[in-house]
């Protein structure tokens, strides 16, 4: 039998107070890992997911930074490192919220929000942690991308066209660091469901009929995904947009 075992492994995961990221936090500690647990205005979530964390039997804390400015995030790599240790494994998965409009209605402040929270957590988050997976020689760096940087549908604008530029930046971030072992990947969820629609469902019908596999994906689809290329299993993967999406979105040669 084949299982996944991340015990003695690191990791911090970025929005991990939010929907898809407090999942990723449990399912990542369940294998084995010690979890960072990230936050920037939830603080409360943060503390009750770290909390239930350490319940499983691993370490882990809640850290505030704004994942935006390179200070802040140098900052939380240092807290992390007092208490944990050097990060094995870094999952991006916050990102700013904001309305999404045409381009004519757009506001500019969000192309710029968004670009900060796609390109330049990013960015902030390789410099702070791969020095320490180079002098390792080993490390997981996973970017939490969308289907809308395939789709670029009407009011996405802001958003993918931050999270494509996100893309080139790790496509980039792969090939440089490849040498050292460092694989460099992204997940790409579709419209994905989450807590927050379990209280209170939308309509969902007519993008389920899109889908092939004729249903929404789940918080835990994703993070199932994130525990596979955090893990050896995925050794040998790097450079990768993996869609989450039912095959909504298939990339081709």
């Amino acid at each position: 039998m084949v299982n996944i075992d991340l015990t003695g492994k690191i990791a911090v995961i970025t929005g991990a107070s939010g929907q898809l990221g407090r999942v990723m936090a449990r399912t990542l500690a369940q294998a084995g890992a010690d979890i960072a647990v990230h936050y920037f205005g939830n603080r409360t979530k943060a503390e009750e997911i770290a909390s239930e964390i350490r319940s499983l039997g691993v370490r882990s804390i809640a850290v505030k930074a704004d994942v935006t400015d390179l200070t802040n995030v140098l900052d939380m790599r240092n807290t992390i490192r007092q208490q944990l240790g050097d990060p094995h494994i870094v999952v991006d998965s916050a990102v700013v919220q904001y309305d999404w409009k045409t381009v004519l209605e757009q506001p500019i402040e969000d192309y710029v929000s968004q670009f900060k929270s796609c390109v330049l957590h990013n960015v902030n988050m390789a410099k702070a942690f791969i020095p320490a997976m180079q002098e390792r020689r080993e490390g997981r760096f996973i970017g939490i991308n969308t289907e809308c940087a395939m789709q670029m549908w009407p009011t996405q604008s802001a958003y993918a066209s931050a999270k494509r530029g996100m893309d080139g930046i790790l496509k980039v971030l792969a090939k440089e660091v490849g040498a050292y072992g460092i694989t460099v990947n992204e997940v790409a969820p579709g419209w994905t469901y989450s807590d927050n629609e379990r209280k209170n469902p939308l309509d969902d019908s007519g993008y389920v009929q899109s889908v092939p596999l004729k249903r929404r994906g789940t918080d835990q689809d994703i993070a199932n995904a994130v525990l596979f290329l955090a893990s050896d299993l995925a050794s040998y993967i790097t450079g990768v947009y993996l869609p989450v999406c039912g095959g909504n979105e298939m990339p081709c040669i």
